[in-house]
Parts: structure tokens; sequence; C-alpha cells
């Protein structure tokens, strides 16, 4: 048995919200941008073991915009599950190739600021067969990187977090894995000269995973002959850097529960004003916009934040 087909069943500290996802997914060649990769995360989060065939998943936006500091408006969310819609996961194995979809449907609430979900039937047994198979990591994390390719990279080392070392990618594996080779050759390959794959893909995703993560990763170039011929990454444990929402509480709650850490990070703490802005969706709407902007550098108030939202929201 290999070691990439085995159960990786790692037990993290309460809350932390994990995502448990079908290796076979995992390794299956996809092509997701950032944003859709945030809404297949979040997505995954809230799958259950006790899932009826027809259950509807509902994404409320400020609740993805709060872990990911990102701000998705309604047209990119659109366009990003309409493309979703139309792109396939390619899964093979020694004895069948398969082209799964994701979704079944997506309904958007008007005025409500959230969208609900259905799942295309043949893909879930992908995502809910747990019993043998899967990965686990932390959802958390995967919002929390920026690039599309290290949260794909960040899903591959995963599987191997038990490990002090990933198995050895054949570079075309690796490459047709991220969607930058078309193993058919009807597309262009993408970042075909080294250097060029270094800095665009695996110095990004070095970097990212070992700061946002619960991993401390690296990568090593294997040669065959002259040529870089494949690649594996190196793993240590590491503690997360940040709180995460605890997503097995209700949307609303898991919101307030961001918002609570937001104002911490403020130094708003007077019970008094936690509750008052808590207690008013305008206000907490001017929350997690102002602290996207302030992670976004797009406001700048080194001294004293809390002060400046305070008087933004006219509490001040």
């Amino acid at each position: 048995m290999k070691p990439e087909d085995t159960a990786v069943v790692l037990v993290e500290p309460a809350p932390v919200p994990v995502v448990r996802q079908h290796n076979a997914i995992t390794q299956a060649r996809y092509d997701y941008t950032a944003c859709q990769l945030d809404i297949f995360f979040y997505l995954l989060s809230r799958l259950r073991r006790d899932d009826t065939a027809d259950q509807e998943y509902t994404i409320y936006v400020k609740d993805v915009e709060a872990l990911t500091g990102r701000q998705w408006n309604y047209q990119q969310l659109r366009e990003a599950t309409a493309d979703m819609g139309s792109r396939m996961f390619e899964v093979e194995n020694e004895r069948t190739y398969q082209q799964l979809w994701m979704f079944q449907r997506v309904e958007y609430i008007k005025g409500k600021g959230c969208l609900q979900i259905q799942l295309a039937a043949p893909i879930r047994p992908f995502l809910f067969n747990l019993k043998e198979n899967f990965t686990s990591y932390q959802l958390h994390s995967a919002l929390k990187l920026s690039s599309k390719y290290a949260k794909r990279i960040y899903q591959l080392v995963s599987q191997w977090k038990d490990k002090t070392s990933t198995r050895t990618y054949p570079l075309d594996e690796f490459k047709q894995m991220l969607h930058l080779k078309d193993p058919k050759g009807k597309e262009p390959e993408l970042f075909q000269n080294i250097s060029q794959l270094k800095a665009r893909v695996l110095d990004i995703a070095v970097r990212q995973v070992s700061e946002h993560t619960d991993l401390k990763i690296d990568y090593e170039l294997v040669k065959k002959g002259r040529a870089y011929d494949a690649v594996r990454f190196t793993i240590a444990r590491q503690h997360p850097q940040q709180l995460p929402i605890p997503f097995e509480q209700p949307a609303e709650d898991a919101r307030a529960h961001a918002a609570r850490q937001s104002l911490e990070m403020l130094g708003i703490t007077q019970p008094q004003l936690v509750a008052t802005i808590l207690g008013d969706p305008k206000h907490l709407d001017q929350l997690f916009k102002f602290t996207y902007q302030l992670k976004t550098d797009k406001v700048k108030a080194t001294k004293n934040p809390g002060g400046l939202f305070l008087k933004i929201c006219g509490l001040r």
C-alpha cells in the first residue's frame, strides 16, 4: 500500500475547524482561482456525515471575508460559481478515469449576503466517504492563503503531515495537478523555465504556507542528469498563527465570533461598546470593511486603529 493511499487521521485540538477531503480530490487535476478555492474550502467545512442527499449549504459572504481578509462582491462570486460549475475534477486511478462537476444548483439570496449550494450527486462520495482514505487539514489556514498555488500545495503536503516529507512528485505530474500543464498537450505549459516555477509557484507557496498555517514547509528539486525532473516537500509541524472560527456553530454565531476577534485586535474590549457594535448590523459591516482595509494598507492607523474605527462608527 502506498503512503498516499492510506488514511491519515490526525486529532486536532478543539475547537480547530477541520476540513476532511478525499485524497482522490486532493490529487485530482483541476484549476480554481483563489476566490473559487475560498468558496470550495468554506463549503467543505460545512459538510456533515448525516447530511441528506438534497442538503443545501448556506455561505454568508461576510463570514468568508472575515476569515480571508479579502472582499468578494456579488458579481465576482456569481462569476466564480458559474465557472466552478463548468470546470471538472479529473480523478484517475489504475481502473477508471472520471470527470466530475461540483454543483447541482447555486442560488443567491438577494439582500441577505448569502448563497445556497447543492452538491452534484456523483461528487458526494468523494467528499463524504471518510472511512478510510482522506486528508485532514485546517480550513482557517487554507483560507488565509492568497495564492491559489499555495492553497493547492497546502492540500498536497497536508496528506503527509505525519511524516517529515512528501513523496517525490515528477514535475510533469506536479504541474498537471496544479493545472500548469495539459496532459494532452492542447494548452501551452505555464512556467516551463525552472526559475519561473520557483519564483511564481514554489517560493510563494512555501512562504505563505509557512507563515499562515500549521505547517512549515520547504521544497527540494531533484535532478535527473543535468535537468530538474521532480520535486518533494519537507514538512515540520508548528502552532497555527491565528485563532480559527468554530464552524460547528451556526453561521451567525461564527460571524459574531469573528467580530469579537476583530474588536480584540483593535483593542476594543469595553463590554458596552462591544455589545453595541455586535448588536448593530451596520456596525458589523463597518467593522469587517475596516479590518480588511487595515490589513491591505488602504487605511493607515498605526497608533490607534480602534479609536479611528469608533470615530467612523460615530461611537467616539
